[in-house]
């Protein structure tokens, strides 16, 4: 497998297909739908531009994810940008995947190599750095809803191993002016979970503060929530830099979708994980 993510067509394997979400395509593709079927309709305040989505396995987070990408049922975008933290690798600056493709058992999503590639020359902090995506799980738990939703959709997948705000302020300019310099229709997404194993009213108190800042459109007020306790959010500053960017391009509100822990689905709320759904939009309908 290591072969084929440095040579050839550059397929990044799945190593959680099988556990975080099913292993079988028509099991997955079956679990997703239920998921957005399970979704009232939302009406949002206008254009969508980025979402917030959680990164757990499918069967804790799903829901919550679920209520965000209902909402590109009947809006096509040609690519997502997501940004999301690095769980293994610490490294300066942010990797960005920018050949080849991604794998699932749905099969490949293509990396909008063009895209990619402004990104990456955007900003000195941006790198090429696949070791950060070899394990990685958070970009790619949002790619069965992507398959599912908008099966030709591109991807460029950038990962964040610096979360300080010097670098998610970099992130953040180098995704909008690689965006404003292109044509395509383009969906930010935010990976991040929230607080990790507390117990599920202290969960929802920290979790709350995030909540409320996210629908205040405050990326700069959640930068400082964070540098107080980073245990608040674990992609805490990817979200702070698609809401920056967000902002550069025209973004102006915020619409919190659903709110989730994992205990709602175990069970067992003495330690929870946090999970948060959210729409950002232009003030354009």
């Amino acid at each position: 497998m290591e072969g084929s993510k440095r040579s050839g067509s550059q397929v990044r394997s799945s190593l959680i297909a099988g556990t975080w979400y099913p292993g079988r395509p028509d099991t997955l593709e079956r679990a997703v739908r239920d998921l957005l079927e399970a979704v009232a309709p939302i009406e949002l305040n206008g254009e969508l531009v980025a979402l917030l989505s959680p990164h757990a396995g499918l069967r804790y987070s799903g829901r919550v994810a679920a209520a965000g990408y209902r909402l590109l049922e009947h809006r096509p975008f040609d690519t997502a940008v997501m940004v999301g933290p690095s769980h293994h690798v610490y490294f300066q600056g942010a990797s960005v995947y920018d050949r080849g493709a991604f794998e699932t058992p749905l099969g490949h999503v293509q990396i909008d190599e063009e895209l990619a590639t402004v990104v990456r020359e955007s900003s000195p902090c941006m790198r090429v750095f696949f070791e950060a995506h070899d394990r990685e799980h958070c970009l790619e738990m949002q790619l069965p809803f992507l398959q599912v939703l908008s099966p030709k959709m591109k991807i460029v997948p950038i990962v964040m191993g610096d979360q300080r705000r010097q670098n998610v302020e970099l992130v953040a300019d180098a995704i909008a002016e690689a965006i404003s310099r292109n044509g395509r229709r383009v969906l930010l997404i935010a990976s991040s979970d929230l607080s990790h194993y507390k117990p599920a009213e202290v969960a929802q108190t920290m979790d709350g503060k995030v909540s409320a800042l996210v629908d205040r459109f405050d990326p700069n007020g959640l930068m400082e929530l964070l540098e107080t306790n980073h245990e608040h959010a674990c992609g805490g500053g990817p979200l702070v830099a698609v809401m920056l960017a967000v902002r550069a391009l025209g973004g102006r509100s915020a619409q919190i979708l659903r709110y989730g822990d994992s205990g709602d689905v175990s069970g067992d709320k003495s330690e929870v994980v946090g999970y948060l759904s959210a729409a950002f939009c232009s003030s354009e309908p």
